[in-house]
C-alpha cells in the first residue's frame, strides 16, 4: 500500500530515522518525489553480491572498468539529490561516459543490474536510465522468474532478449555487448539458476 506523507514534520522524522538505521541506502529521489525502496530480502542480496563479484573478477580486477554494488545516478551535476536513482549493480567501462563526481555518477552506466522485489519500481526506472545514456540494462525479475536484458538503440531501449527456465531447455541466451557476458536461466532448487558465461575463457557460474 502506498502512502503519501504531507505532514513536513513526519516526513523529517521518517527520513532521519531511515538514515539512522541505513535503511536509506535504497531510496531515490524522482524529479522532487522521495522514494522509499523497500529493503532487499535475502534472495536478493545474494544475487547483487554474486553477480557483482563476477563482474569484479571480469571488468574491474582486469582494469576495464568500474563496478560498484550500487551507486547514485543522476541526470545533474548540482542539486543531483533533486533527481536520481539506485541501481542494483553498475558497470562503468573505461572511456565511459559518464562523469565520477564522488557522491554520485552524472549520466548511464555502461551495463547495470536491477533485480526486481515486490513493490519496487523498477521497469519505471528503464526511461530515466535511457535517459541518462545507460548502454545495457539487465532485469533479474522473480515473479515469475526470468531475464530481461535491454540496449540502447539511439534514445529508447531495444529487448534484446528475454529467458526463462522453460526456454533453457533450447538454449536462450543474452549476450552482453557491453560486459563479456552471456546469461541464461536454468532449473534449479529449490529455485531457477542464473547461469552466467564468459566469453574469451568460457568460465561458467551459476547464481
Amino acid at each position: 500500500m502506498a502512502t503519501l506523507v504531507m505532514d513536513s514534520y513526519v516526513e523529517e522524522a521518517l527520513k532521519a530515522e531511515r538514515r539512522a538505521s541505513g535503511a536509506d541506502r535504497f531510496d531515490e529521489v524522482w524529479e522532487g518525489v522521495y522514494m522509499m525502496a523497500p529493503m532487499p530480502n535475502d534472495e536478493h542480496q545474494g544475487i547483487v553480491s554474486r553477480l557483482g563479484a563476477i563482474l569484479e573478477e571480469v571488468v574491474g580486477w582486469p582494469g576495464h572498468g568500474k563496478v560498484r554494488p550500487g551507486v547514485n545516478v543522476s541526470d545533474r551535476e548540482e542539486e543531483w539529490e533533486h533527481n536520481y536513482r539506485c541501481p542494483d549493480v553498475v558497470v562503468f567501462l573505461q572511456g565511459t561516459r559518464a562523469r565520477n563526481c564522488d557522491t554520485h555518477w552524472v549520466g548511464g552506466p555502461d551495463f547495470l543490474v536491477e533485480v526486481i522485489s515486490p513493490q519496487d519500481k523498477s521497469r519505471e526506472k528503464l526511461d530515466f536510465y535511457a535517459r541518462v545514456g545507460t548502454r545495457e540494462v539487465l532485469l533479474v525479475d522473480r515473479d515469475p522468474w526470468q531475464l530481461e536484458l535491454y540496449r540502447l538503440e539511439g534514445e529508447t531501449f531495444s529487448l534484446v532478449g528475454k529467458s526463462t527456465v522453460q526456454e533453457a531447455t533450447s538454449g536462450a541466451v543474452l549476450q552482453s555487448k557491453a560486459v563479456p557476458l552471456s546469461l541464461r536461466l536454468v532449473p534449479g532448487d529449490p529455485r531457477p539458476q542464473i547461469e552466467v558465461t564468459h566469453h574469451a575463457s568460457e568460465k561458467t557460474w551459476l547464481i
